[in-house]
């Protein structure tokens, strides 16, 4: 029996070691979302950009990203990105250009991510979910360019809470309609005739392919209603 009762014993001790880094790591999340919110209630409306880091300057994705940010700052829209390289460094240079705030919401990754120079907020996550609640809480629109895995990831995220309720209705807006047709015409031809989606729902996105043609984009959906949420928004944004 007291053999038995040790054998318990030493199997307690590691994860009792384990509980006490878990609950350390709860106060190094609450401070990642505490800085996001102090940070961030100040800069809207915003918008949030999504691409892929690989993106070379130069690269008419790249332009494309850094004018489409100019004229958002310059027309009042503090510009957020993911603060890396490729599109999400173009989207912060146009918009540290302009006349609003360039934001970058940097993430700790082992390879590929490294904080551009053209923000004037920078904040550092240790977390995905925190960094995600940041990227939509303040966000007046989305505009997603071309990218890999995260930005799809990104794009699902929004989608998923919008569809569902779970935040405010906004602009989402992809750029370049020759890279996104063929993920379009998928779900067409097979999420929607298999019902796992309803037609209305592919109508939260929006093609374009004119860096202006996205401002007036984003203008149009808050002409009459304004960029403020909604007390009813406001209630469901606190929920996020």
């Amino acid at each position: 029996m007291e053999e038995r009762t040790h054998n318990v014993e030493a199997r307690k001790a590691p994860i009792n070691g384990q509980l006490t880094r878990e609950a350390w790591r709860i106060f190094q999340i609450m401070a990642e979302f505490v800085e996001g919110f102090e940070q961030l209630a100040q800069i809207r409306p915003s918008v949030s950009f999504f691409g892929s880091s690989r993106t070379p300057e130069g690269h008419p994705w790249y332009r494309k990203a850094e004018e489409i940010a100019k004229r958002l700052s310059d027309a009042g829209f503090a510009v957020v990105s993911g603060g890396g390289p490729g599109v999400m460094e173009a989207a912060n240079r146009g918009a540290y250009a302009g006349r609003s705030p360039s934001v970058g919401l940097n993430i700790r990754l082992p390879h590929e991510q490294r904080a551009n120079a053209y923000q004037d907020i920078s904040l550092h996550f240790r977390h995905f979910f925190a960094r995600k609640v940041m990227f939509v809480k303040y966000a007046a629109a989305y505009v997603v360019l071309p990218g890999g895995f995260g930005t799809l990831d990104e794009l699902a995220e929004i989608l998923t809470l919008v569809q569902t309720g779970k935040t405010r209705k906004i602009p989402i807006i992809l750029v370049e309609s020759r890279f996104w047709c063929g993920l379009l015409e998928w779900m067409r031809a097979e999420m929607v005739v298999a019902r796992t989606v309803d037609p209305q729902d592919l109508d939260l996105m929006r093609v374009c392919d004119d860096p202006q043609e996205v401002v007036d984009a984003i203008f149009a959906h808050y002409e009459v209603r304004g960029f403020e949420p909604s007390a009813a928004e406001q209630e469901i944004l606190l929920e996020l």
